[in-house]
């Protein structure tokens, strides 16, 4: 005869359950409700892998919550902007009074030269400010001006690799990459970094990279420096809008190819390039709700527009940059960089060239400061104006300066830094950093403790060791801290 299989369930049922003791019953239910947290742990950390950019809790509470690092490529003069030397004004022409450390340039070192503008005082808090920056003058009590900041390297490729990683000689995340990882992003339909036109030289993509970090907090760049607005401003980011497909068709599609990429992961067991290439189609598919629609800086008001002089030739470039970070920042973009690129290196003609330069970003600069302050932006944006070193006192060509890391200036504004406030200061020539040195691991440190994070617990496990933005350096600078 055939076999007649029984009902499992009706055959749990027909066993003889031993009665279970109120002690017993209560810990099995303890058990089952901690089981039950346990699942919910693990689906959180798999809903975290699945998506590294959702938002994570700092170390404590933070003053700024998103970052605009507007980056002056090239070096500009501290001591032609924002550090007034009289000394160079009294003994200009004189030969350098001290023994010249080591330089980019191997010719000899030329006389002092005092700089060719002049410095008028700015704002309630009387800052003396170059006529380079008249429109930024007006924005002076909303700085916080950096004079001591000191690097190593007196190359650019050097510097900008330590300016924006932390080091000169390895290849290592950058800082928005590291700010992204520790902090995730509030718009899970944008990137969490995003770089605008970043320039290819000197270090190129490595500036704004992940390294060792996985894939999904490396910044996103919108063109690069050698491309001009109109080339990018129809179409800021390659086939971001696919015009042949629905939304439902792109969705059956890229389902099908993340099946095959996932199966290739299993594979592979741990491969971060095809996880970064998991992360980054769906990404990709997310952003084609919202990107467009930012990227339309066109649709901003006339008035918006001529704020960030956008009506004139010669600054719209810039304003078009600063005007689309602020509506990235609006958006919640955690980490957000405009550069300037790459134009500030005046080895000979600095009058010509430093007008030039500092023309076209003043006037976008200052309106960026002005429509963060309107929206009530201000408090939790931390807006970061810098270059990758200042340059000499003395002259090169006799109407240039060479390049110097050892004591130049830069300057934050927003939240958490003091308004209107001077920090540090050179020496009577400005030269090198004299009073409050910052060395650019304490800069770094400096900016991860305002956006909630201690730099020294934001560390990342590779390679048999634990690295972090600032390595075994690092000193949070807190007399700049409002």
């Amino acid at each position: 005869m055939d076999q007649v299989k029984k009902d499992p369930i009706q055959e749990l049922f027909s066993k003889r359950v031993k009665p279970m003791s109120r002690r017993a019953a209560l810990r099995a239910a303890g058990g089952g409700i901690g089981y039950l947290g346990f699942l919910k742990m693990m689906a959180e950390a798999a809903t975290a892998d699945s998506n590294p950019l959702l938002p994570r809790k700092p170390h404590f509470a933070p003053r700024a919550k998103k970052v605009i690092f507007l980056f002056m490529h090239g070096g500009p003069s501290s001591i032609d902007t924002f550090d007034f030397k009289e000394r160079l004004v009294r003994d200009h022409g004189k030969p350098l009074p001290i023994k010249r450390p080591l330089a980019f340039a191997d010719e000899a070192p030329g006389p002092l030269m005092k700089s060719p503008w002049e410095f008028r005082p700015g704002g309630k808090s009387g800052i003396l400010v170059s006529d380079l920056f008249p429109h930024i003058r007006t924005c002076v009590d909303d700085l916080c001006i950096v004079k001591s900041l000191v690097g190593e390297g007196v190359d650019h490729g050097a510097a900008l690799l330590q300016s924006f990683t932390g080091s000169s000689t390895f290849v290592r995340p950058s800082m928005g990459a590291w700010t992204v990882y520790g902090l995730g992003t509030e718009n899970q339909d944008l990137p969490g970094y995003i770089t605008i036109k970043p320039t290819l030289s000197h270090g190129g993509a490595k500036n704004f990279g992940a390294a060792f970090l996985p894939g999904a907090f490396q910044g996103t760049p919108i063109g690069h420096s050698g491309m001009k607005v109109d080339e990018i401003k129809n179409e800021p980011i390659q086939y971001l809008v696919n015009k042949g497909l629905t939304p439902e068709q792109q969705r059956y599609e890229l389902d099908m190819i993340q099946n095959v990429n996932r199966r290739h992961a299993e594979m592979r067991q741990f491969d971060p390039n095809m996880e970064a290439r998991i992360q980054a189609f769906e990404l990709a598919f997310r952003m084609q709700t919202q990107a467009p629609e930012i990227f339309a800086v066109e649709k901003e008001s006339e008035a918006t527009k001529k704020l960030y002089g956008m009506d004139d030739p010669k600054t719209a470039d810039f304003g078009w940059q600063c005007l689309l970070a602020r509506r990235l920042s609006e958006k919640n973009v955690r980490f957000v960089q405009a550069t300037h690129s790459y134009k500030w290196d005046q080895h000979s003609d600095l009058f010509n060239k430093h007008t030039e330069n500092a023309y076209e970003v003043d006037k976008p600069i200052a309106g960026l400061l002005k429509d963060l302050k309107a929206r009530g932006m201000f408090d939790d944006t931390l807006v970061i104006w810098a270059g990758e070193f200042g340059r000499t006192p003395i002259s090169q060509g006799g109407n240039g300066r060479d390049h110097n890391p050892y004591g130049y200036t830069i300057w934050m504004a927003g939240a958490g830094v003091k308004p209107g406030f001077v920090y540090g200061s050179t020496d009577e020539i400005g030269y090198h950093a004299a009073e409050d040195r910052m060395h650019i691991h304490d800069f770094h440190a400096t900016v991860m403790h305002l956006m909630g994070m201690d730099h020294e617990k934001l560390t990342y496990r590779y390679s048999g060791r634990d690295f972090r933005l600032t390595d075994i350096a690092g000193v949070v600078h807190k007399k700049i801290l409002s």
